[in-house]
């Protein structure tokens, strides 16, 4: 996938060029979002997934960052069908926008947008962790406050804290890590939203803890309750209560709906995917994959 959009036209990615003065390089000054396409390889078609919904997300992002694109998102939705148009991936596909500050100057500065700058790539990504169950554990870096970085973007600053948690579990020998708040309540994985299984009850974090607002969470929210008649319960979570989980999941782009089986070597549930998440993790893969009429709204026909 060698073509890029960057300088508002789509070109090799050999021609892009951006210097070590870079502000967004320097001081992490940028935002991003992650957004996928699959590829029916029956029809030979791609779909991309709630384009529009991410997009409107990325200039949320761009408002509280002060960058300034240029784009609506009509026209982000636009560019990004043709960028992968132009690439033909025959493959499901990781689409990466990012906005950055690309001024020269020292200085950690939001101000000023003359230099502010945005591009799209693309990347072949099938499942981001080849696990079928996860094994996790609980970070010791507490989750970023809202009030220190807002956690409701996806700024590219704060995810040296995500790159510290994951390391962290990665060397302990764990497939991913879950963050707590300084309160010591479940916040989110380092890319993910959390989902807990109790009494036949589906819980999650609520907004106002410290979470991205996952557009993957927010689906599943609706397919459990709409389509499952499953209650969902949206509170404040404490770390024990994991470990006495019926069941555990993660949701998110990248992560798409993935089963967690143990938490700090401590077996949720029977140690097996659940059947309340394989009753989702179905509904939401037949919804990405274009083969859900009621939810056709949510992909874009490449």
């Amino acid at each position: 996938m060698s073509y890029v959009y960057f300088d508002n036209k789509i070109q090799d990615e050999n021609d892009v060029h951006i210097g070590l003065r870079c502000s967004a390089l320097n001081y992490g000054l940028g935002c991003f979002e992650g957004i996928r396409a699959y590829y029916d390889e029956e029809n030979d078609k791609m779909y991309g997934f709630l384009f529009k919904e991410h997009y409107e997300r990325l200039l949320n992002s761009c408002k509280v960052l002060n960058l300034k694109i240029n784009h609506t998102v009509e026209k982000l939705c636009e560019v990004t069908v043709e960028l992968i148009r132009k690439n033909n991936p025959k493959c499901n596909t990781y689409i990466r926008p990012l906005a950055f500050k690309a001024g020269k100057e020292l200085g950690i500065k939001l101000i000023g947008n003359d230099n502010d700058k945005f591009g799209i790539f693309l990347t072949p990504m099938n499942r981001f962790i080849d696990e079928d169950c996860l094994s996790v554990c609980i970070s010791s870096f507490r989750r970023i406050s809202d009030n220190a970085i807002p956690t409701r973007i996806k700024s590219t600053g704060s995810y040296v804290n995500s790159a510290l948690a994951s390391y962290e579990a990665y060397l302990n020998g764990y497939d991913e890590a879950i963050f707590l708040k300084e309160d010591g309540n479940v916040c989110e994985g380092p890319g993910e939203n959390i989902f807990m299984v109790r009494g036949n009850k589906l819980i999650t974090p609520t907004t106002g803890d410290g979470i991205l607002e996952g557009l993957t969470r927010n689906l599943v929210i609706k397919i459990a309750k709409e389509e499952l008649g499953i209650e969902v319960c949206e509170r404040a979570i404490s770390r024990s209560e994991l470990y006495s989980a019926d069941e555990l999941f993660f949701s998110g782009t990248a992560m798409q709906v993935s089963c967690i089986t143990s938490v700090d070597k401590r077996i949720i549930g029977s140690g097996v995917q659940g059947e309340m998440y394989k009753k989702i993790n179905d509904l939401f893969t037949s919804i990405a994959l274009y083969k859900n009429e009621k939810y056709k709204y949510c992909c874009t026909e490449i």
